[in-house]
């Protein structure tokens, strides 16, 4: 694998808690899940790569360059889309102003190219209807969409994208994997999310933190397939100490873990195998 993203040891405190506890790992071209619960670091891992905030300890390498140093980290940010978890917007631009506004300061600077690429944008993310609309009259899940094609400007050749599909109904989530999985492509995409079905829908990789660390690394087979032997279907709820289970749509109990009596073998998914993980590593670490 060919990579374009690399961390080594990171480590990043904030006053006495350690967020990032000597973080590793390297992604190439395609699509790679960042996985983990609230508190997990996820978010500051990316702001580290997107190279809005410098870490206390390790190494970062983005498309070969070394954010630490200024001419390089220049080079990052004109080769780089970054969507953060809560992007700011100001409501009383349309739509189109507000993207051409940040094409500007993504240094596109001819009006014609510039307003081309606004225009290229709006539409991949399905907001050519409302590119005159003052941003503040859009719905949430627009706003989102907008913060998107913010991030497409230039065609970059890394995406990192936090928490992309918060607020965007069934219809626009499809439309999202769909564009994702195109743009992941020949470049380097990496997205964290809390839906375990994006990351078996889009991901050829995938990377699960909790506590500051990496606990997987690896495809999204894989980690499903560390779920085997370990789920199960019954007719009655579990007994006993089972705490990883719940009542289907079916009527069924699924339980993760020791079988509860009459149960039978599940196919496992991606999910139970990420909450298998992070169930045996909360149980070490209590």
């Amino acid at each position: 694998m060919d990579a374009t993203v690399s961390v080594h040891g990171l480590g990043k405190d904030y006053g006495r808690t350690r967020v990032l506890d000597g973080v590793d790992f390297t992604i190439g071209p395609g699509v790679t899940g960042l996985l983990g619960p609230n508190g997990a670091g996820k978010t500051t891992l990316l702001r580290c790569l997107a190279t809005t905030l410098a870490p206390d300890a390790g190494a970062v390498r983005v498309l070969g360059r070394d954010p630490a140093d200024r001419a390089q980290r220049i080079e990052i940010r004109r080769r780089l889309g970054y969507l953060p978890q809560d992007p700011g917007h100001y409501p009383h631009f349309t739509a189109f102003e507000l993207v051409d506004y940040v094409a500007i300061l993504k240094e596109i600077t001819d009006r014609r190219t510039r307003h081309r690429e606004v225009r290229r944008v709006l539409a991949e993310v399905d907001l050519s209807d409302r590119s005159q609309v003052k941003v503040r009259k859009l719905s949430g899940g627009m706003r989102q969409r907008l913060a998107f094609a913010q991030a497409l400007l230039g065609e970059p050749e890394v995406l990192i994208l936090d928490e992309p599909t918060v607020g965007l109904d069934p219809e626009q989530r499809m439309r999202f994997r769909a564009l994702v999985s195109r743009l992941g492509e020949g470049r380097t995409v990496l997205l964290s999310t809390h839906q375990t079905e994006d990351v078996a829908a889009l991901c050829e990789r995938v990377v699960v933190m909790h506590r500051g660390r990496v606990l997987f690394e690896g495809a999204p087979k894989d980690i499903a397939s560390a779920a085997e032997g370990q789920v199960w279907l019954s007719a009655d709820p579990p007994t006993g100490d089972a705490r990883l289970f719940w009542r289907t749509a079916d009527g069924r109990y699924r339980t993760l873990g020791e079988p509860p009596p009459g149960a039978s073998a599940a196919e496992p998914s991606v999910e139970d195998g990420y909450l298998l993980l992070l169930g045996e590593r909360a149980e070490v670490t209590a």
